[in-house]
């Protein structure tokens, strides 16, 4: 293991989740009418329904895969489920998903850089984040090529301990992926750096989507009684 793996996956990680955690904090209490999506909708509809249905379905089905993958512990699965059989089931749900996204992504792009009224009202940091994650998920795929090479799920083992380690702030983490590959190693930087920009971009909409469960499940909210109508 280098030097530049310890910088860039043992301290990186807290940088980047810092700067996410922070700068979003930040962001919603001084810049409130900035956190929208910026639909682009009105200038053209072509290619938006398409290309955003199946970037949101892949891209949430593939936060939720990670999250949960990498995060839990093998303790609480290896009764059900082995390590080599749940890196088989990650590379096929992962891949169908991954590939939703990636064909959605596509879409989204493309429509932004040939449409000249959408480029126009285009901000650099849409077009940055729009090629970061195609980058990300033109990696993602790849990386599930490499992973077909080796069953065993061992480097899904270090993946998952990797994050783990990070979390709950243990040494060691850049360890863990001293044996992965650089295709696994740039997507895991592409990640982190995606986090690191999400507070600047048009990406802090996905707090909003967190946010929706609450508004869902609350209460509904009494304006006035019926009585005092009645009494008017």
């Amino acid at each position: 293991m280098t030097y530049l793996d310890t910088l860039l996956f043992g301290y990186y990680p807290y940088v980047a989740l810092s700067v996410f955690l922070l700068g979003s904090l930040v962001r919603f209490d001084r810049e409130q009418y900035s956190w929208k999506t910026d639909s682009s909708q009105l200038l053209r509809a072509g290619q938006l329904r398409w290309g955003s249905n199946l970037f949101h379905v892949g891209v949430l089905f593939l936060f939720a895969g990670h999250f949960f993958g990498l995060l839990t512990p093998h303790a609480v699965y290896e009764h059900f489920v082995t390590a080599p059989d749940k890196q088989l089931g990650a590379m096929i749900s992962g891949g169908l998903a991954g590939l939703a996204a990636f064909i959605g992504i596509t879409i989204l792009l493309h429509r932004r850089l040939t449409d000249p009224r959408i480029l126009a009202t285009s901000r650099r940091s849409d077009i940055f984040i729009a090629v970061l994650l195609w980058l990300q998920l033109f990696l993602g795929l790849i990386s599930i090529a490499v992973s077909a090479q080796h069953l065993d799920g061992g480097l899904m083992m270090a993946f998952g301990e990797w994050a783990q380690r990070i979390v709950t702030f243990r040494s060691g983490a850049a360890e863990m992926l001293a044996g992965a590959g650089v295709i696994f190693k740039l997507h895991i930087f592409l990640g982190m750096t995606m986090f690191l920009v999400l507070p600047f971009t048009r990406l802090a909409h996905v707090w909003s989507g967190f946010a929706l469960v609450g508004y869902v499940t609350r209460s509904y909210q009494v304006v006035r009684s019926r009585r005092i109508s009645a009494g008017r």
